[in-house]
């Protein structure tokens, strides 16, 4: 099994963690989203992903991308443990939230959002960040209403789920732009709780090979 990421990419992150969780042992290929223009641009990655998004990820003759969908998939083929229940209220909870994050807040804040506000609308860094904040806080609002409702120990209950592995990418996103937790005590208590699980903390881009931290573990 091959994944096809970059160290800072949320939607890879995701993946990660479930990889993790699932404990699938997976090749790794670094696809820098920065470097000479961005990578995922080349042809090269094109014939792999004609979106130029990453992840990505490639099982046997299986070639899947969007992360929720990779998710599912992982579902599918390795069910355990099952991040999004088969039936019942919970998977509604899980599917509902997990989609809070990762259509209405994430994209909102991802780079090629960043990089066409700076290009062209003449986007300062202070401007940028008020952008950011400013989804992030919204949706976050919304977000941990919706957690007090539901939480125990993890997002939805007593047992990990789809929207823990899209929780800690996003908090992660909002912690790197200075978006002040504390106004989320149900966000706050479970990012912090759900790093100390060592799927997460593996998962974590400072953790990745192609991070500037461990640039010489880098696999090509």
């Amino acid at each position: 099994m091959r994944l096809y990421g970059y160290w800072r990419s949320s939607a890879a992150y995701r993946v990660r963690i479930a990889l993790n969780l699932k404990q699938i042992r997976y090749d790794y290929f670094a696809v820098d989203l920065l470097k000479d223009g961005g990578q995922q641009h080349t042809e090269e990655f094109h014939r792999i992903n004609a979106n130029e998004l990453v992840p990505v990820l490639v099982d046997g003759s299986n070639r899947v991308s969007q992360s929720l969908t990779i998710i599912d998939y992982l579902d599918d083929h390795y069910p355990q443990p099952l991040l999004t229940p088969l039936e019942g209220e919970k998977r509604y909870q899980v599917k509902e939230m997990a989609q809070d994050i990762a259509i209405d807040i994430h994209p909102l804040n991802n780079l090629r959002v960043q990089q066409y506000l700076i290009n062209q609308y003449d986007f300062d860094k202070e401007d940028e960040l008020n952008w950011l904040r400013h989804w992030i806080t919204v949706g976050f609002a919304a977000l941990d209403d919706k957690l007090r409702q539901t939480s125990g120990a993890y997002s939805v209950g007593s047992e990990v789920s789809l929207v823990d592995v899209c929780l800690v990418p996003q908090v992660y996103n909002a912690l790197r732009f200075d978006v002040d937790l504390s106004q989320y005590p149900t966000i706050e208590r479970l990012y912090f709780a759900l790093n100390e699980h060592p799927a997460f903390s593996l998962a974590a881009p400072e953790q990745q090979p192609d991070s500037p931290q461990n640039k010489n573990r880098l696999i090509e």
